[in-house]
């Protein structure tokens, strides 16, 4: 199989948004060669609470939930999950100032988008 190239975005959890402090909780992986857009992501509690005991992690697990949602297009990803693939993947990337924000866009090449997102995972999430 030839090599695709793919973008992908670390989800972060950001429990005080004027500390500028975050966990990475997921990855969303885009690959237009395959129509391919999932996200992985785990949450630790643990460590989220040591951010910041006061911090919702049921309604972080919600909007995780939420992009999920937008990446199947389904309806838990509300009127973005109705939209093509490419901009699904672009309202997900957009910089929020929110508990859940992406990272920086990255790209690289897979012959695998799901393998590609679950190594992702564990190298930037763990």
């Amino acid at each position: 199989m030839s090599k695709l190239a793919y973008q992908y975005v670390v989800l972060r959890c950001v429990p005080r948004v004027d500390r500028e402090e975050f966990v990475n909780v997921g990855v969303v992986l885009y690959c237009q060669a395959t129509d391919f857009l999932d996200v992985a992501w785990r949450v630790d509690r643990e460590r989220l609470r040591a951010f910041d005991p006061r911090l919702d992690l049921d309604q972080v697990c919600e909007a995780l939930g939420f992009v999920e949602g937008v990446c199947a297009g389904d309806g838990r990803g509300g009127a973005a999950s109705d939209k093509p693939i490419g901009q699904r993947f672009g309202f997900l990337k957009a910089p929020r100032s929110t508990v859940l924000q992406p990272g920086p866009v990255h790209g690289g090449v897979t012959d695998d988008p799901a393998r590609q997102l679950e190594h992702l995972m564990e190298r930037l999430v763990g």
